[in-house]
């Protein structure tokens, strides 16, 4: 009977962990007066390919699909390894803003998104742990 119940609970955790690692990755923040929320398509982000989907509100909830969005990365300089930034701009597929990231190595990573809008500048950041 201990060695069911023990089976059962090995295959519960095993279950647990797939869906937690199955998910996207996925942060809200507030820029300015906007709510962004930033969703990879790995969980944990990896070093190399990260698919960034980037949903832009306005204070009443609305999609935000007039603005212009870049996703910026950096990584400070280490002993050996000189600093490391990257930009790329955002485009608009529907009413999310779309980007394709390179992490170049594992490691932690400063994440900034850029929001433009009329006369407007806001900015969100955020760190991720790429593996």
């Amino acid at each position: 009977m201990k060695s069911l119940v023990a089976s059962v609970l090995a295959i519960a955790l095993v279950l647990a962990a797939g869906l937690c690692y199955g998910k996207d990755y996925e942060v809200s923040k507030k820029a300015g007066d906007f709510d962004v929320t930033v969703r990879m398509d790995k969980n944990p982000p990896v070093s190399g390919e990260n698919n960034v989907e980037i949903a832009v509100k306005d204070p009443s909830g609305k999609n935000v699909t007039d603005a212009k969005v870049v996703f910026q990365y950096s990584m400070p300089a280490m002993p050996g390894m000189p600093a490391m930034s990257y930009k790329t701009d955002a485009e608009l597929k529907g009413s999310i803003y779309r980007a394709r990231i390179n992490y170049s190595m594992s490691g932690s990573w400063t994440n900034e998104v850029k929001i433009s809008r009329g006369s407007k500048t806001a900015s969100a950041k955020f760190t991720v742990d790429a593996r």
